[in-house]
């Protein structure tokens, strides 16, 4: 390259991050047609012109930068980004729209809504009122537009690609008609669930399905019913039942699982919960008889009619949810975290510390305790986040921000074999795959959301 053409660049640079400055968008926005090389360059002292248009407060010039893919995690020669300059200025407005996780330029795989985490969506509306209601149940287990998911030890059946391309390799549910898995219904041992029904409005007349249409004429349509079967025939021979291609039962939950859209990941967290809930209480806890599944699969019930558990309301009688803490622990000087692994984790990842919450204890006093137990780190300060189902078996793992009251680390070896503090830079290096010092957990998990939420945002609590 010339120096004359050296120059021009520089002085396009130039008049870029005064355009930012000013918040002259129209002026922005001509340069940015003639490419996006000017997006992140950098001034003299680091600044971009997503921080000089959050220093001055120019909501529009924020917003068409995020538009292009400006990246808003990097950090100027004192190591602010451009939220953390909006936060310092007061300008609230600007720092709402930089401190959104999901969406907004940020880099692959921060697309992924913290307020509803993976596992987590609600895809079906649970009609819980309804499962108490047993003719209404009978109706929509024979009808031909009710949805049946198959679990063979608690794995649902699915299909598409079997490799191993990670959690990034989509798989998707095998759906059956009751016709299909009648037989299945009347062996004794088969457990069903009730899933709830489908969020969708009423079919039009020239809907493709003839008998929703019926129904739909007659003023009598409902959106389809979902239940999950688990049952102890072969799974081989279920695997015959399906006409889809490369149908299968995976092997590895904490893997496969993790392989779904975000709708069908949030139809198979209940299934797979309360399946898991069955397989463990097929006895009462209270007397050692026989129990049997009512309410759609949301209870049992001791067959003793004697048995205490038939009196009053009993937690074993009702699926149970294990809460599990799972925080990210700041330094004090705010600008790094401290993350661990276990032996089982793939080579170089590093994740949050987490651990189960015990009774009588709350979730703040949960987090001091794990963070001092697995790394000797003291916490002081812990803010709620976000939560995540987690079907491995029935967790629900409620996540916090921490601020740790001192530094030095002392792993305990049966919980961890490493624990480290890493720089903020660092890591969104990890994230970005640039320089990566270590892996991060994959994006479906709610430790890769805390993770992200902490470089997304400011880091002081």
């Amino acid at each position: 390259m010339t120096s004359l053409q050296m120059g021009a660049q520089e002085e396009a640079v130039e008049r870029f991050l005064d355009a930012a400055a000013r918040g002259a968008l129209g002026q922005l926005s001509s340069l940015l047609a003639l490419g996006p090389a000017l997006l992140n360059r950098a001034g003299s002292s680091g600044w971009t012109a997503l921080m000089l248009a959050a220093r001055n407060g120019h909501y529009a010039v924020v917003e068409a930068l995020l538009s292009h893919g400006c990246d808003k995690f990097s950090v100027n020669n004192s190591s602010q980004t451009a939220y953390d300059i909006a936060v310092f200025w007061g300008h609230r407005h600007v720092a709402a729209l930089l401190g959104r996780t999901g969406g907004g330029g940020g880099p692959p795989g921060f697309d992924l809504d913290p307020s509803e985490s993976y596992f987590g969506r609600e895809t079906l509306d649970r009609q819980s009122a309804r499962r108490t209601d047993r003719v209404w149940l009978e109706v929509k287990r024979s009808h031909p537009d009710s949805v049946y998911l198959l679990f063979s030890n608690l794995s649902p059946m699915v299909s598409g690609p079997s490799g191993d391309g990670g959690a990034e390799v989509e798989t998707k549910l095998c759906r059956f008609r009751y016709e299909a898995v009648k037989d299945l219904l009347q062996k004794p041992s088969t457990v069903l669930v009730f899933l709830g029904v489908e969020k969708r409005n009423k079919p039009s007349s020239s809907s493709s399905s003839s008998s929703s249409s019926a129904h739909a004429a007659e003023g009598a349509w409902e959106p389809p019913a979902w239940f999950a079967v688990d049952t102890d025939e072969d799974a081989a021979e279920l695997l015959k039942r399906c006409r889809e291609k490369n149908c299968r039962f995976p092997k590895t939950p904490n893997r496969d699982l993790l392989r779904f859209s975000e709708e069908e990941a949030g139809v198979v967290a209940p299934a797979r919960a309360v399946l898991a809930w069955h397989s463990r209480y097929g006895f009462c806890p209270t007397c050692g008889g026989g129990t049997a599944p009512e309410e759609g699969g949301y209870k049992r019930s001791c067959l003793d009619a004697g048995c205490r558990s038939l009196k009053g309301v009993h937690n074993t009688c009702y699926p149970r949810v294990d809460p599990v803490v799972i925080m990210l622990v700041i330094h004090p000087d705010g600008n790094q975290c401290l993350l661990g692994r276990k032996k089982v984790f793939p080579v170089g990842m590093f994740s949050c510390l987490a651990g189960f919450i015990e009774p009588g204890e709350t979730v703040e006093a949960a987090v001091r305790r794990e963070v001092q137990e697995e790394s000797g780190v003291t916490v002081g300060p812990v803010r709620y986040v976000s939560c995540q189902p987690w079907p491995m078996p029935s967790n629900l793992m409620i996540g916090c921000l921490a601020v740790a009251m001192s530094t030095a680390i002392k792993v305990d070896d049966n919980e961890i074999e490493e624990a480290r503090w890493f720089p903020r830079q660092q890591v969104i290096d990890s994230f970005r795959g640039t320089r990566p010092a270590f892996s991060v957990p994959p994006r479906q998990t709610i430790a890769h959301q805390l993770i992200r939420h902490w470089i997304a945002t400011n880091s002081n609590l």
